[in-house]
């Protein structure tokens, strides 16, 4: 069996206002060859958990073979939908509890892509906190929030 490269992806999304003109950047990182890769784009109109979640996205997304991934993103929202909400969701048809009853879970469209992604990669979460003096996470908060600026 052959070892898996492993990769470093600090991911980062957001708004200003929310909803409202949105970013997100991913910034890759091999430890073993310090090679570096980064990315990101905006949209007109969109929300702070739907740039998260498509930073994670389109970083794994950028990966040419299954790797073991280890995800560094300020977002509980995504760190929690991938290791506590989303067997859930799948188990009840993309859907969740909301009192008594099951209601489509938000952003599903983008929750099914990155379960796609998680079959194919071996991700591991590692929260970050946010606007701490983490260099990769500050840097992907700085792309994010560039992307987005063209659209003020």
């Amino acid at each position: 069996m052959t070892q898996q490269s492993e990769v470093h992806l600090f991911t980062d999304g957001g708004c200003s206002g929310n909803p409202g003109p949105g970013g997100w950047a991913f910034l890759l990182c091999h430890p073993a060859t310090e090679k570096k890769l980064e990315n990101s784009g905006g949209e007109r109109e969109t929300t702070n958990n739907r740039m998260e979640l498509t930073a994670v996205i389109e970083g794994l997304a950028a990966l040419k073979k299954p790797t073991l991934v280890e995800l560094f993103t300020d977002s509980v929202y995504v760190g929690k939908g991938m290791s506590e909400w989303m067997p859930k969701w799948k188990a009840n048809g993309w859907k969740r509890k909301e009192g008594k009853k099951l209601v489509p879970v938000k952003n599903e469209d983008l929750w099914q892509r990155l379960d796609q992604l998680l079959q194919t990669h071996q991700v591991q979460y590692t929260r970050v906190a946010g606007h701490s003096g983490h260099p990769e996470n500050d840097r992907v908060d700085e792309l994010a929030v560039a992307a987005y600026q063209k659209y003020l």
